[in-house]
């Protein structure tokens, strides 16, 4: 697992189709390592990324058992490592489930599905507002014949799901959707809040050391234009399937396609993405392959 890791983020900065080597260190050298102080604030905003989502972890953890800080670091590394070249990072979801006894597994499940939900909310409130913002400024032409289709299809899926004429669609592996929604109902109202506004401030860490960097790389756009192209890349390219590895090229393409709306160079999106992705996966993958490497079952809660 960990070499697979190793091998994926090698194969993602050394040996890149869209980006080689050279470009990418050429570009960073013209603006981020001009600094240590840019550096530094990059840095920062991966930390205060990453800490939330460590906080997060642990509250969700804490409803059913308690874990300490260092606990909740270790299995958000080591399950985003285990993740890292699963589609949309579903081995997460086993990954922080091995940390805990079976009696509590589900559960443990469950809470990550919640804390993922969480995040996806927040991804989707904010990204619409920011569709909004860039459709009423920007002249963009949109064929609705070419969704009608798509359309149907989700139609069809709704009146399935509704009317429950497929049992197995009614679980979403392995757990039946009403019970889900009971769990989660179940939770306290506080819980809820808490994981929101952990989701909340997580995105605001991220989103803006995106905008940070298309300071430093001289993009100079009014704060609610960036933000909102930044907030829509966001928003559709989480709905796009994919998987970590592939999370910065997924990126890259949706934002390459929303800051043409304003003349941004195409290398410069590219290599913020990348560096993004370093930053976000790349780095605390590595990190979370010492927990993987040194997993063992006494670590088990």
């Amino acid at each position: 697992m960990v070499i697979g890791a190793f091998y994926f983020i090698y194969q993602k900065t050394l040996h890149n189709d869209q980006l080689s080597i050279e470009t990418f260190i050429n570009q960073l050298e013209k603006s981020v390592f001009t600094s240590s102080k840019s550096i530094l604030i990059l840095l920062s905003f991966t930390i205060c990324n990453w800490f939330f989502e460590i906080v997060k972890w642990k509250t969700l953890v804490s409803s059913i058992k308690n874990i300490s800080l260092f606990d909740s670091f270790r299995q958000s590394l080591g399950s985003l490592t285990a993740s890292l070249f699963t589609p949309n990072r579903i081995g997460e979801y086993g990954a922080k489930a091995i940390y805990f006894k079976k009696g509590n597994r589900r559960k443990i499940m469950l809470l990550n599905l919640l804390g993922n939900s969480s995040q996806m909310a927040i991804t989707v409130l904010l990204g619409i507002l920011g569709l909004t913002y860039i459709v009423i400024n920007f002249d963009i032409e949109i064929d609705l014949s070419r969704f009608r289709k798509a359309g149907y299809i989700i139609a069809l899926l709704l009146v399935v799901l509704i009317g429950g004429s497929i049992k197995g669609l009614k679980k979403i592996r392995g757990f039946y959707i009403d019970k889900i929604i009971q769990f989660i109902k179940e939770m306290p109202k506080t819980l809820h809040v808490k994981t929101l506004t952990f989701s909340f401030l997580r995105y605001v860490f991220f989103s803006h050391q995106f905008y940070f960097l298309l300071t430093i790389f001289g993009v100079d756009h009014n704060y609610p234009t960036a933000m909102a192209l930044i907030t829509s890349m966001y928003l559709l390219a989480s709905i796009i399937p994919s998987m970590a590895l592939l999370d910065w090229l997924v990126k890259g393409s949706v934002a390459i396609w929303l800051f043409s709306l304003v003349g941004v160079n195409e290398l410069i999106i590219v290599t913020i993405t990348l560096l993004m992705w370093i930053l976000n996966f790349g780095f605390p993958a590595m990190i979370g392959s010492y927990f993987v490497l040194n997993f063992n079952t006494n670590q088990q809660r």
